[in-house]
């Protein structure tokens, strides 16, 4: 980036120059400005910058800590609560809507930042007239360095305090651009949340107690009535409580309280306090940007912010209708969104653990349904054929004596004609059979490719050839035992014989 700096005429500091953009990386403002790469000094014209969030000093645009923030006065909730609320004093006649990024477009204009901070700024990052000598020029260096960084002082003149340099500042390097989602909410829904420094647990135990107090902060009014929309669990062990008040008025009907009017009933100095004795530690609404505040808030790229980068943000917006683009600053903001987005992962992939199982569940009881029609399917054939039965024997009891009938005779003809062609050899029985068959050989090769494809693994067929040898073996040693006996039962036999032959001759 270089810096020009136009040299004086004359006298110094009173040459003229173009406004020069705001110092804070801030809202989308209502400066004209022109913004360029050369910078001259003389008394700027800004014509004021209004602020996102309502501060004085530009903070940065995003939709967490800032949201809802308002100056001015506020009516509303606070002086219906004195007086008695009837169906209408939520401040029905307020003066003017606020909006959702809070003062963005109702708060008045505010004072730009002073045009010796800018000329500070600029003596620091290139002309220091510190040391006086060539030291200078590796003090700017170091000034812009730090500048570049955001952060650290730069000294450029003995008689002028040091510029303090933060992420704000536009030539931080330390900015980028990402993607919020526009809340949906209309201002009739009166949706308002509350960012608890507590855990959802404590939160969650103690929901009762804690409508209770958001009650008597309202003022303990009967016809007011707290309602909890949701409960979130933020970073930091912080929880995000989202709320809306319903008015009941004396002829029975019932209306949501405005989201504005119910924040800006919080924002007053003494609810406020009550609410941080509570554990609320910021308060916004949650409604949704009219098609004007969506213009303006692209049409004008945030202090600091390169026109061109953001140009380009919003061209790559993957969804422009649910999706702002929003600067990044520093790496405590990266951070923040970094940890915001694991913790949405986190409930997201609790939320796909709930729906798993509910998904389980329901394949066990559909897997039992299923079992149950098929078991109910059965006993209604089996009744059917029972019941079939009975009528048989029913009907044959009352036609029990009667001579056949016409139609019963014509029955009996149709049946023996059905049954003669399902006997048929080249009718239906036929075929069948002839389906059997293949039904048969189809699984029969079926179980032979099946026994194809298993094997046996090594060591097994290892283990298994030994025990058959070790039978074999066995077989062996019984099949030579067997012929020694039967050899000895030989002998005996031979014996005998001979002995039957002497006994015979000495007899003779």
């Amino acid at each position: 980036m270089a810096f020009n700096f136009g040299a004086p005429s004359g006298t110094s500091g009173t040459t003229a120059a173009p406004a020069a953009p705001a110092g804070g990386f801030g809202g989308f403002g209502t400066t004209s400005t022109t913004a360029g790469s050369a910078f001259s000094f003389s008394a700027p014209t800004n014509t004021g910058t209004t602020g996102l969030f309502g501060g004085t000093q530009n903070k940065g645009f995003g939709f967490g800590t800032g949201f809802g923030t308002t100056t001015g006065t506020s009516t509303g909730l606070g002086t219906g609560l004195g007086t008695g609320l009837g169906f209408g004093g939520f401040n029905t006649q307020q003066q003017q809507q606020q909006t959702t990024l809070g003062g963005l477009f109702s708060q008045p204009t505010q004072a730009p930042a002073q045009s010796n901070q800018l000329i500070n700024t600029a003596s620091a990052l290139s002309a220091p007239t510190l040391l006086g000598d060539e030291r200078d020029a590796i003090l700017a260096k170091w000034n812009q360095l730090q500048a570049f960084w955001g952060t650290g002082k730069g000294y450029f003149n003995n008689n002028i305090p040091p510029v303090e340099f933060t992420q704000e500042n536009p030539f931080c390097r330390f900015k980028a651009v990402g993607y919020s989602c526009m809340p949906n909410n209309k201002d009739e829904d009166g949706l308002v949340v509350l960012v608890f420094n507590k855990k959802e647990t404590d939160i969650r135990s103690q929901q009762q107690q804690l409508v209770e107090s958001l009650h008597k902060v309202l003022g303990g009014n009967q016809t007011l009535t707290v309602n909890v929309e949701g409960i979130k669990t933020l970073p930091d062990d912080q929880t995000e409580v989202v709320i809306y008040v319903i008015e009941r008025s004396p002829n029975g009907t019932s209306r949501r309280v405005p989201a504005t009017t119910l924040y800006a009933h919080f924002e007053q100095t003494n609810i406020k306090t009550q609410l941080q004795q509570l554990g609320v530690t910021l308060s916004m609404t949650r409604t949704e940007l009219s098609p004007a505040q969506i213009k303006q808030l692209l049409q004008n790229p945030p202090a600091g912010v390169d026109p061109i980068i953001w140009e380009q943000a919003k061209v790559d917006n993957p969804d422009s209708e649910k999706l702002i683009p929003v600067p990044m600053v520093g790496f405590k903001e990266l951070l923040r969104r970094l940890k915001v987005q694991d913790q949405m992962t986190k409930q997201h992939q609790t939320r796909l653990d709930i729906i798993s199982e509910d998904i389980g569940e329901l394949q066990k009881n559909q897997t039992t349904t299923m079992a149950k029609i098929a078991q109910y399917k059965r006993k209604l054939m089996d009744l059917s054929h029972r019941t079939l039965q009975v009528l048989i024997k029913q009907e044959i009891q009352r036609k029990s004596g009667y001579a056949i009938q016409a139609d019963e005779e014509q029955l009996r003809v149709q049946l023996d004609t059905i049954q003669c062609e399902l006997n048929a050899p080249t009718q239906f029985k036929g075929r069948l059979n002839e389906l059997m068959s293949q039904i048969r050989m189809q699984n029969h090769f079926g179980a032979v490719k099946s026994e194809e494809r298993y094997y046996i693994d090594a060591d097994l067929l290892r283990e298994i050839k030994q025990h058959l040898k070790q039978q074999q073996e066995g077989l062996s040693h019984l099949i030579s035992i067997i012929k020694d006996d039967l050899e000895d039962i030989k002998l005996v036999e031979h014996g005998l014989n001979e002995t039957i032959h002497i006994r015979g001759g000495v007899f003779s």
